[in-house]
């Protein structure tokens, strides 16, 4: 499974694009809340607390006690423990979206396979069986 995620990632489909852009919009709250109220304090769990949305590196070379303060004060930053936080959004949608493509795959395979079965069951004898079978009566006839 590990490694279909890793197709579907790298992978320039537009369709699974498109569906990741419309998943993505459509659970965002979901997914930030996800990794906020989730992810995040089990991570700090085994890091010891650490936030990575606090990780910050001060451009101007003065100290700040958050990235906020740091914001307020008009100092530019290099706020990477955001961006660590992108990261984990991404890879937590680009999950869901690779699963409920899956699932839409196999539900679409599962419904070409019973259209296969049923296209291969004979409906009973042909034309052509029909014409053989006349023909061969009336050779025994004839």
């Amino acid at each position: 499974m590990l490694n279909e995620f890793k197709t579907f990632i790298s992978k320039g489909n537009v369709m699974d694009m498109a569906v990741g852009i419309i998943i993505g919009a459509a659970f965002t709250a979901i997914v930030s809340s996800l990794v906020a109220d989730l992810v995040n304090p089990f991570i700090a769990l085994f890091t010891g607390g650490i936030d990575f949305s606090g990780w910050f590196y001060a451009l101007d070379g003065e100290t700040y006690a958050s990235l906020a303060a740091a914001t307020d004060a008009g100092a530019p930053v290099f706020a990477f423990g955001n961006f660590i936080m992108a990261v984990i959004n991404f890879l937590i949608i680009a999950f869901v979206v690779f699963m409920l493509v899956k699932t839409v795959n196999r539900i679409k395979d599962a419904a070409e396979g019973e259209k296969e079965a049923v296209a291969e069951e004979p409906a009973g004898p042909t034309e052509l069986d029909i014409l053989k079978e006349i023909r061969d009566a009336l050779a025994k006839q004839g």
